[in-house]
């Protein structure tokens, strides 16, 4: 049997629009994956030590507050502080074309816009987190 990855998603900042999190949440889990959402207002050290704490595979942010290029490397940076290197971080929201090469090189393995279907999100991270060899049948 095998174990299932371990996901946050987590809305950083402070924007107070958590649908589509909540959505994708529950896509994941039912895809699978264990799912912690840590909730509304989460600072990138915040979500960076609950991902240190509950032992996770990736951490999904979902922002639309336009901070995206703020926050994604802040929370790159955070989870490297705490040794997460190997933790996956990627996310979506509203997030312009132009933007999406600078997050990617700050640290994030993708980024999903809207209207991106909640199946693609959870093959991608399958995908990608099978590609790291992040768990492994025998954990």
């Amino acid at each position: 049997m095998s174990t299932p990855y371990r996901v946050i998603v987590a809305k950083p900042g402070l924007d107070g629009h958590d649908r589509g999190a909540k959505v994708v949440a529950r896509s994941l889990r039912d895809s699978g994956f264990e799912v912690i959402y840590t909730g509304l207002h989460q600072t990138p050290s915040a979500v960076a030590a609950t991902a240190l704490q509950e032992d996770v595979d990736a951490v999904g942010l979902s922002i639309l507050s336009g901070a995206h290029n703020r926050l994604f490397p802040a929370v790159r940076q955070a989870l490297d502080d705490q040794g997460l290197q190997d933790v996956l971080l990627f996310g979506g929201g509203i997030i312009p074309d132009t933007d999406v090469e600078g997050l990617l090189a700050s640290g994030a393995a993708a980024v999903f816009g809207p209207g991106t279907s909640t199946a693609a999100i959870a093959d991608w991270l399958r995908q990608a987190l099978d590609d790291r060899g992040a768990r492994s049948d025998l954990d």
